[in-house]
C-alpha cells in the first residue's frame, strides 16, 4: 500500500489574513462605488460625448464663453470625473514685450485688468491668468495683441473670451494699491517671468461650472478651485505656441477710468471713454428717482429685457456721481417696495444690490443666486431672515478723492467743525463684509451658487475662458 501524508494545517493567523484580503476585495470596490457622486443625466450626456482632437492643419475655433446649465454640485461631479492629462506640462517660453513706450503701456493696463477682475488681488490667481492671456497671444488661434485677447468679443454682450469686458465688471472701483499690485504682476510677466504650474493651458474655469468647450480639452492642472486646460493634441504642445506678437497694441476706451495710457490715446484719437454706453442699456435705462425720505436710495424694478450681467452698468448709471449710493431691485413690479424700510419677505425676493460709499471705497454688487446664475459665490447675496435699514447719510456732502485726504464736511457745518468719520458703510441687504462667513444659497433647479472670486477677494472668474 502507498501510504499519503496529510497536508499540514494552514496557520489561523494566515487564515484571517487572506479571510481579511477578500473581505476588503469586496468591500472597497463597492464603498467606492456607493461613495462616487452621482451625475444627472446632463453631465452623463456631456461625459458621453467624444473628444474631437482638431488637426494640425486645422486653426482650433475659439468657442466663446457659454456653460452647460448644471447645478454646481452636479458641475463639480462631472469636473471630477474628467481625468489630468497624463502628457507632459511644459512651462511656457519667457515672452518679451516689444513695441513703442505708448503701446508697451496700453499692453501693460490691458494685462492688469484682466489680472485684478479675473482674479481680484491675489498674486497666484493674477499669474496664472496673464500667462494664459500670454499663452494666447502666442496662439495662432488668437488675437497677436495682448488688448486684443483679453478684449476678444468684447463688443458682442455674449461671446467675449474674458467676462469682465462685457458685463459691466469695469464699472466698478479698483483700489489703487491693488491697481498697482496688479500691473506689478503683469509687468513681470511681459519681462520674462513664466508661471510654469499651466504651462500651455489657453483656457481655464471654476470647478463648479461646466463649459460647453471643457470636452474638447485636456485638463492639465488645477489651481485652488480653478481648473486649467490645453487643446488636445498638436495645437496644445509647445511647437503650436510660435505666434508672433503684433507689435501695435490697440487703444481700449473702455479702461479710461483706470489706464492713463489708454485714456491720453483715446482722448488723442477722439475716441469717447465715456464709462457707459447708453444704447448697451436702451430703454431699459431710465433711470429711477430716489425715496422721498433718501434720495440716494433707489427701489426698483428690473426690466425683464436686460441680462442679469446688465445690472451694475444700471445701477452705476442710475446712481450717477452720488459718493454714496444704494440700488436695489426686483425682477417683479409686484414684489417692488414703494418705501422703506423694507419687509423680509420683500428682502428675501430682492434680486440684485448695488451700495457705494466712496469715503470708504467701498463699491459693491451682489446679486440672488437662487433667482440668477452666477460664476462666483462672492457675487451672491447672502441668505438672511430679517433687515435693518440704517438712517440715511446726509443727501450733501463733498468728498475729496486728492491721497491723502478725508471726508472734508458736510454740508452746512461751520467752518472748521470738526466731523467724526463712519467706522464703516451704511449697511445694504445683502452685502457680504471681508471675514465674515457666506450663509448657504439657497439653490433652485441649475442655478449655482456663483463664483468670485470668493469672500473678501475675487479669485479667478467662473466664466471663465
Amino acid at each position: 500500500m502507498t501510504s499519503q501524508t496529510a497536508n499540514p494545517p494552514v496557520p489561523r493567523w494566515i487564515a484571517a489574513v487572506l479571510a481579511l484580503l477578500a473581505l476588503l476585495a469586496i468591500a472597497v470596490p463597492l464603498a467606492i462605488v456607493r461613495t462616487t457622486p452621482k451625475l444627472s443625466p446632463v453631465a452623463k450626456a456631456i461625459a458621453a460625448r467624444p473628444q474631437r482632437v482638431v488637426p494640425k492643419t486645422e486653426v482650433p475655433t475659439v468657442e466663446p464663453a457659454d456653460y452647460i446649465d448644471l447645478a454646481p454640485q452636479d458641475a463639480r461631479a462631472f469636473n471630477a470625473t474628467v481625468p489630468f492629462s497624463t502628457d507632459p506640462n511644459p512651462a511656457a517660453r519667457p515672452f518679451r514685450l516689444t513695441g513703442t513706450p505708448e503701446s508697451q503701456a496700453r499692453a501693460l493696463d490691458c494685462l492688469a485688468a484682466a489680472a485684478i477682475y479675473e482674479a481680484g488681488d491675489d498674486a497666484g490667481g493674477e499669474k496664472a491668468v496673464v500667462q494664459v492671456v500670454i499663452n494666447r497671444v502666442r496662439h495662432p488661434a488668437f488675437p497677436k495683441t495682448v488688448c486684443g485677447v483679453v478684449f476678444q468679443g468684447a463688443e458682442r454682450r455674449t461671446g467675449c473670451q474674458f467676462t469682465f469686458t462685457c458685463d459691466g465688471a469695469m464699472m466698478r472701483a479698483v483700489n489703487p494699491a491693488a491697481w498697482e499690485r496688479a500691473r506689478a504682476v503683469a509687468r513681470m510677466a511681459l519681462n520674462g517671468t513664466v508661471d510654469k504650474r499651466v504651462g500651455h493651458a489657453t483656457h481655464y474655469h471654476t470647478d463648479w461650472v461646466v463649459p460647453y468647450w471643457s470636452s474638447s480639452l485636456d485638463k492639465i492642472v488645477a489651481v485652488d478651485t480653478h481648473l486649467f486646460f490645453r487643446w488636445s493634441g498638436w495645437w496644445g504642445t509647445p511647437p503650436a505656441f510660435r505666434g508672433t506678437y503684433g507689435g501695435v497694441e490697440p487703444i481700449v476706451p473702455q479702461l479710461a477710468r483706470l489706464s492713463e495710457a489708454h485714456r491720453t490715446a483715446a482722448e488723442a484719437a477722439g475716441m469717447t471713454t465715456a464709462t457707459l454706453d447708453p444704447t448697451v442699456l436702451g430703454e431699459a435705462a431710465i433711470s429711477p428717482t430716489g425715496l422721498e425720505q433718501d434720495t440716494n436710495t433707489f427701489l426698483v424694478s428690473l426690466d425683464p429685457k436686460l441680462s442679469p450681467d446688465q445690472y451694475p452698468a444700471l445701477a452705476m448709471r442710475t446712481c450717477g456721481d452720488r459718493p454714496y449710493c444704494k440700488f436695489m431691485a426686483w425682477s417683479a413690479l409686484a414684489g417692488t417696495p414703494a418705501a422703506l424700510p423694507i419687509t423680509p419677505v420683500q428682502q428675501r425676493a430682492m434680486g440684485f444690490s448695488y451700495l457705494r460709499d466712496r469715503a470708504f471705497g467701498f463699491e459693491k454688487a451682489l446679486w440672488n443666486c437662487g433667482e440668477f446664475k452666477r460664476a462666483s459665490p462672492a457675487e451672491c447675496m447672502k441668505a438672511q431672515v430679517s433687515i435693518t435699514m440704517a438712517p440715511p447719510p446726509p443727501t450733501n456732502f463733498s468728498y475729496d478723492a486728492t491721497p491723502g485726504s478725508a471726508l472734508r464736511a458736510i454740508a452746512g457745518a461751520a467752518p472748521g467743525a470738526t466731523v467724526t468719520k463712519p467706522t464703516g458703510p451704511d449697511p445694504l441687504t445683502g452685502v457680504r463684509r471681508k471675514g465674515e462667513v457666506a450663509a448657504p444659497v439657497p439653490m433652485t433647479g441649475a442655478n449655482p451658487p456663483a463664483g468670485s472670486p470668493l469672500p473678501g477677494k475675487v479669485p479667478l472668474k467662473a466664466d471663465e475662458k
